[in-house]
């Protein structure tokens, strides 16, 4: 007999050959940890989830309020712009103890660990200086000026808020790879300005930068999308 003539196997032959489903335990399990591994290099890749734990981004973020950060745009040779809201870690000695960290208890840190909870231990504030940048605050009364120019803020601030509040009159030039970055809400924010003194100049270099601020995304009744203010697109000539 050719190998054409061969006859088919039998109908409880093929179904021999045939693999057994996994039990439903065991298809569970490998679902979590598919789910798991995903959760885990979305966090490192891609996209992260913050709290806000101070008022200093006041009126854009409230304390507690949720936010999401994306990674991508700071890949590569893509660096922090001017007017963006970035989040970074504690450059050394930034944070007090009380939002040095995840809020609550063991599970909420097991979550944060793997990108389904909220993360703390950070600082979120806007660029208002990259590399190179004279930032120049003539008194609190504002206005603050980057490269010879003056930022007209009103887009973002608090309402009636002094630009240079609290720490008054400064006058900076940013080293290249580090950021100047001040709290919206100028009169309670410990920012770059609060650490003029400190061995790093208030200065907070871009690899400690985790990303960008995209979303507001709790409560839901004021989420949105976050965009860089117009007020930064006339700043990119170096000056001075």
């Amino acid at each position: 007999m050719t190998h054409a003539d061969a006859p088919f196997p039998s109908k409880p032959a093929r179904e021999k050959k045939q693999k057994k489903p996994l039990p439903l335990w065991m298809e569970t399990i490998l679902l979590l940890v598919i789910a798991l591994v995903l959760a885990v290099v979305i966090k490192s890749f891609f996209v992260q989830a913050f709290y806000i734990p101070s008022p200093s981004m006041e009126p854009q973020f409230i304390k507690n309020d949720r936010i999401l950060v994306e990674k991508p745009s700071y890949w590569g040779s893509g660096t922090p712009q001017r007017g963006d809201i970035v989040v970074f870690k504690d450059p050394g000695g930034w944070l007090p103890a009380e939002e040095d960290g995840t809020p609550s208890n063991s599970l909420t840190e097991a979550l944060s660990a793997i990108g389904l909870y909220p993360a703390g231990g950070h600082l979120v504030k806007r660029v208002i200086g990259i590399g190179g940048d004279r930032v120049d605050c003539p008194g609190a009364a504002g206005p603050l000026e980057v490269n010879g120019h003056p930022l007209h803020e009103r887009s973002y601030l608090p309402k009636g808020t002094r630009p240079c509040a609290l720490y008054g009159a400064f006058h900076i030039r940013v080293p290249q790879g580090d950021l100047w970055v001040m709290g919206d809400n100028r009169g309670d924010s410990a920012d770059s300005r609060a650490h003029m003194g400190d061995p790093g100049g208030g200065f907070v270099p871009d690899d400690l930068v985790v990303g960008k601020v995209f979303a507001l995304v709790w409560p839901p009744s004021r989420a949105e999308l976050i965009h860089r203010p117009a007020d930064f697109t006339n700043l990119s000539a170096h000056q001075g």
